[in-house]
């Protein structure tokens, strides 16, 4: 695989990038990190992504997989890479939803 970004998961609530950035580090230089945490409370989701300078060094981290961070085990894979994903999901992978008609379909009268 010819990636630079893993997948981290399982973390504790209390991780932040600074603590990612120095547990990674070990394996070669980290050039991002990203923590991914939920939009209206602001809460970690006790997942992220780190980016490495190297392919060597993001494979050589896949090695902390299993390994216990901030009382947790975490878990590292290759993260997927957005162009490549696959499978359904909204109603652009079905096309369009047939439609009947649409419109308002009232009961009103004109009393003029």
């Amino acid at each position: 695989m010819s990636q630079t970004k893993i997948y981290v998961g399982n973390l504790s609530y209390d991780s932040g990038q600074l603590e990612l950035e120095n547990f990674f580090s070990q394996y070669g230089e980290v050039k991002e990190v990203k923590l991914i945490s939920d939009r209206e409370t602001g809460r970690s989701k006790g997942f992220g992504f780190v980016t490495f300078a190297t392919v060597d060094a993001a494979n050589a981290s896949l090695k902390a997989d299993g390994t216990e961070l901030q009382g947790r085990k975490i878990r590292v894979n290759i993260a997927n890479d957005e162009g490549q994903r696959s499978g359904g999901g909204g109603a652009g992978a079905r096309g369009p939803r047939p439609s009947n008609g649409g419109g308002f379909r009232g009961g009103f009268r004109d009393s003029r």
